[in-house]
């Protein structure tokens, strides 16, 4: 058995063995791992070029999940979503034009440095610059007087106007000069009032005049040998010849005043600062030939150059007024001599002006539509008696000159349209009366009643005939109820504006309340009830 056996596995080899049954020798299971793992291997250029390929597939795979979906997958769950790439937007802010309220500028140099403060305080309230090509306008600024070149008559409710129809009679030059007015120096238009001026000066003989043009500035004093009494563009006006002087100059002060109604007539003035100007040239002694001793030019003395007013202005940081005076306390005066009358003077020339502007105002569809700001120029003399003399309808408002009234003029800008309602925290983008709510959140009449114990008693309860009745909530008429509201927020809203009319309590005894209009009484009575509720009326 053994043998066989041995002979048939010869048998076996030798046919393996054979040529035929020869085949290439297989590759062993160690060689095709390594050629396998050559692929991978970042030796060679084979495996970098793999894993690069792999790595890039693996980032955009996933960039083309959607979230949440490499979540799902890691569950064994499918994604919901397609896959699409995410693509990553970078959103831009897209800031639209807020429509704001309107002004412009009528004049005939409306970019003018006389103008710059004007643009600046109304930018800073919010408002935008147009032009007369539209009557899309909320506000008007007329640096030269409007009515005889423009159309006004058919203004829109809300549109306002910085002039009153009429306001000439206060600020021309003969008007004013030759209003009869205890304030005003004796004044003669010519040659109309020739024989009158002879006699007043016959009767004065101490007195001197100076010869004035009606609208320039050429001002001198003149003997009566030297007056054109030909000249139909000139008057004559009593001099001032015993001037207030500090530090030997004289000057003139000037007083920003401010008319937001008339016919109720409401009048104020600016109290955060008064314009002084002095003379360049000390006054003593006095030369009738050298006018920069007695009329304040261009080129005047500014309070921080005059030596006794400096250091309050420059060094503690006070006003002109203020410097002013503390210097006429530091000599023993008392300046609110000097206030009272300024007051005074300034109100019973509008007052007795006012008549006037009312007989203009039926032309125009509204007389809400207008407001007014004119400065006064009054001189002081040695008895601290003052006198007005003229009224600028569009006073100088540029600093270009004198730097530090920049100041001055800017806060007299914000103060006037925070006064009249141009300046509001509450975002509109017209002058446009606002929401209802709104309108009632500034003023509603529990802020307008007055008098509750006398209007829930008889006799007001029967009739509104009575006059202490007028003011009772159910006898006011829709037009007096505008005219209280706008009464009302210039009051909560007059800043540094003080009110001269209707006269406050102090000053009663300045004006004759019979001689007031209608509405002017009316006006007036309501400023006296609200007195009672609250001091800040009186």
């Amino acid at each position: 058995m053994t043998d066989k056996r041995k002979e048939a596995t010869k048998k076996v080899d030798d046919r393996t063995k054979s040529p035929e049954n020869v085949k290439a020798p297989a590759l062993s299971s160690r060689g095709k791992t390594e050629d396998r793992g050559s692929f991978f291997d970042l030796r060679t250029s084979t495996g970098q070029a793999l894993f690069i390929i792999v790595t890039v597939a693996a980032v955009t795979l996933v960039q083309c999940l959607p979230k949440g979906s490499l979540k799902s997958l890691l569950n064994l769950q499918l994604p919901s979503q397609q896959c699409k790439p995410e693509v990553q937007r970078i959103e831009k802010e897209i800031i639209s034009h807020e429509p704001r309220p309107k002004y412009w500028i009528y004049g005939r140099n409306p970019t003018g440095a006389h103008l710059v403060h004007v643009h600046n305080v109304l930018q800073r309230l919010g408002m935008e610059e147009t032009n007369n090509n539209t009557n899309d306008w909320d506000l008007l600024w007329a640096h030269d007087y409007p009515f005889r070149k423009i159309g006004l008559q058919r203004m829109k409710h809300h549109q306002l106007v910085n002039h009153f129809p009429g306001s000439g009679y206060i600020t021309n030059k003969v008007d004013l000069s030759t209003t009869k007015l205890q304030y005003i120096p004796a004044a003669f238009k010519l040659p109309a009032e020739t024989a009158l001026f002879r006699e007043y000066a016959t009767d004065n003989p101490d007195k001197k005049f100076v010869q004035k043009h009606n609208q320039h500035r050429h001002i001198q004093i003149k003997g009566l040998e030297e007056i054109d009494f030909n000249s139909n563009e000139t008057f004559i006006q009593e001099f001032i010849d015993d001037p207030l002087l500090v530090d030997g100059f004289k000057f003139d002060i000037g007083v920003y005043t401010v008319i937001t109604s008339v016919d109720p007539l409401r009048v104020y003035i600016y109290k955060g600062d008064i314009l002084f100007r002095y003379c360049p040239v000390p006054y003593y002694p006095f030369n009738a030939s050298n006018v920069d001793k007695y009329i304040v030019g261009d080129d005047y003395l500014p309070t921080w150059e005059v030596p006794s007013l400096k250091q309050y202005y420059s060094k503690y940081g006070f006003g002109m007024k203020d410097s002013f005076d503390a210097y006429i306390k530091a000599n023993g005066r008392d300046p609110s001599v000097i206030w009272e009358q300024v007051e005074d003077a300034i109100r019973l020339l509008i007052l007795k002006k006012e008549p006037l502007f009312t007989a203009l105002l039926p032309r125009y569809a509204n007389r809400r539509n207008f407001f007014e700001m004119m400065r006064f120029d009054l001189v002081v003399d040695n008895n601290l008696k003052v006198y007005l003399m003229e009224a600028n309808m569009s006073p100088n408002l540029s600093s270009a000159h004198f730097k530090p009234n920049r100041l001055l003029y800017e806060q007299v800008i914000y103060n006037l349209f925070q006064l009249i309602g141009v300046g509001t925290s509450i975002r509109r983008d017209s002058f446009r009366k606002r929401h209802p709510d709104t309108e009632a959140m500034l003023s509603s009449i529990k802020n307008l009643a007055t008098g509750a114990n006398q209007c829930s008693n008889v006799p007001c309860v029967e009739s509104c005939a009575p006059v202490e009745c007028q003011l009772c909530r159910t006898c006011l008429e829709e037009s007096d109820l505008d005219d209280l509201q706008r009464a009302y927020r210039e009051h909560m809203n007059r800043g540094d504006m003080k009110r001269i009319f209707p006269v406050p309590k102090a000053d009663n005894h300045r004006v004759n309340f019979e001689t007031l209009s209608a509405k002017n009484q009316f006006m007036s009575r309501w400023f006296e009830e609200k007195c009672k509720l609250d001091s800040s009326y009186c």
